[in-house]
């Protein structure tokens, strides 16, 4: 898997419309920059087939620092939330098929059945380890270490 950039995406876009990149990069910000503008003002965006923008409120909640055990109260708080249309779940799941397949991984949607194993060859001119046990340190003659 590999992330793709605003960059990737206009050049690709450029290619295919012929338009020069720096417009392309141009409109794909402004898109951005719309869809942030809307969603600020608490408005949900639909795009049909693709997705759905929404702001949902996070209810107050009591919370614990796990470091210090201590209870905080963590403020309500407003997150975008994104629901993919169905256009998107289908090419998705179409392209995650495709992926498992090419991998060998069994595309039978059985969460319960064990994961394959890979094994992983050395690399060119190394040896494998003979064992994977933590060598033992050398003993101080006292046995009972405090922590």
């Amino acid at each position: 898997m590999t992330t793709v950039t605003k960059k990737e995406l206009a050049y690709r876009i450029s290619e295919k419309t012929g338009q020069k990149k720096v417009v392309i990069k141009r409109i794909i910000q402004s898109f951005i920059d719309e869809i942030i503008d809307e969603l600020a003002q608490g408005n949900r965006l639909e795009f049909r087939e693709f997705g759905v923008f929404e702001i949902k409120t996070r209810a107050a909640r009591k919370a614990r620092n796990p470091r210090t055990g201590v209870r905080v109260d963590v403020p309500s708080k407003s997150v975008v939330h994104f629901k993919a249309g169905r256009l998107m779940k289908e090419r998705v799941q179409a392209g995650n098929e495709k992926l498992q397949l090419e991998s060998g991984i069994p595309a039978t949607g059985d969460n319960n059945s064990p994961s394959p194993t890979r094994t992983i060859e050395p690399a060119a001119g190394t040896q494998a380890p003979q064992s994977m046990e933590t060598p033992s340190l050398p003993s101080d003659g006292n046995d009972s270490h405090a922590s």
